[in-house]
């Protein structure tokens, strides 16, 4: 940026006694000095002077050039908002639907826990009860929204604590990346995911609950993403690394939620990520309801046969 224009200095005292004299400051014509701005070399006299990262800048450039640098801060901090991303959306300003989540976990769980009056044992609510992943009482009863509301259940204070750290972590910058539409479709088929890979694969009379598969959804979409932007793929790899460990070797933790919702979180983000410009709305709206089409397939397949084996053990063959 070029400098606005000065008026001209003021009137020197002319004659040969002044000949020799120091030139006046520029906002003290009474105070002659040696001394001059770095920036647009007025003379100046030290009550005008401000130090500066090199040498002393007179008190209008100081101004000027913290003007500039607040503008330049505006600016960079904005950059990133209302441009359009990778994922074809445009960035919101801030993450809503993170915060949203994380709010609807804690009110379920605050429920639960009164419910139940002991916080750490809150699985003996009704309500905990009535939504946990149980693939009899899906098959049994036909009770589907099990698969959705088990997402939101959580056991004890600690799970529900590790798993919302989780999701601020990873789903503010990836609410961003997506956008909120895509961002939640993203989570949602991570949820269902999970559940899915629980009711097909899993023990069928065990009771399922946490935001997990979700949440290792939203592992899966980082991976992918830091692979589109060409980042550093390490950290997030070791993220997901470390969280596979402890799935396996921590007893009581449903390694097939985790793997359905990483699969599933992964293969959606890659439709996001990497369709093509031409048509990416269609391509990535397709992608997901595909993936909702095989989960569904695969709750169906598995429910006709629990249902079979519901009737050959109990002889209940009929949903009430």
């Amino acid at each position: 940026m070029t400098q606005p224009p000065f008026p001209p200095p003021p009137e020197q005292p002319t004659g040969p006694q002044y000949q020799q004299a120091a030139p006046a400051c520029w906002w003290h014509p009474n105070r002659q000095t040696g001394l001059r701005c770095t920036r647009c070399d007025r003379p100046a006299c030290p009550d005008c002077l401000r130090e500066a990262s090199v040498g002393y800048q007179c008190i209008d450039c100081v101004q000027t050039g913290q003007a500039q640098q607040r503008s330049a801060n505006k600016q960079y901090r904005s950059s990133g908002f209302g441009r359009r991303t990778v994922a074809g959306a445009i960035a919101p300003k801030t993450a809503i639907v993170t915060p949203i989540l994380i709010a609807i976990n804690v009110l379920v769980y605050g429920l639960t826990a009164v419910q139940s009056g002991n916080p750490m044992e809150n699985q003996t609510s009704a309500f905990f009860e009535s939504g946990v992943l149980w693939p009899y009482a899906i098959s049994g009863d036909g009770d589907w929204l099990r698969l959705l509301t088990s997402g939101f259940l959580h056991y004890g204070l600690i799970h529900l604590a590790m798993n919302m750290l989780a999701l601020w972590v990873l789903g503010r910058d990836l609410e961003i990346l997506l956008g909120r539409v895509r961002f939640i479709a993203v989570y949602a088929i991570s949820l269902l995911g999970g559940s899915a890979a629980v009711f097909a694969f899993g023990e069928p009379n065990t009771g399922t609950a946490g935001a997990s598969g979700a949440i290792y959804g939203l592992m899966g979409a980082m991976a992918i993403a830091v692979f589109r932007l060409k980042l550093n793929p390490a950290g997030a790899l070791g993220i997901i690394g470390i969280n596979v460990v402890l799935s396996i070797t921590i007893p009581g933790i449903s390694l097939l939620g985790h793997f359905g919702g990483l699969v599933l979180g992964g293969l959606a983000m890659a439709a996001m990520v990497y369709s093509p410009e031409k048509g990416r709305n269609g391509w990535q709206a397709g992608t997901v309801a595909f993936l909702a089409v095989a989960v569904a397939g695969l709750v169906i397949f598995r429910d006709v046969q629990l249902t079979q084996q519901i009737c050959d053990q109990f002889g209940f063959c009929a949903r009430v």
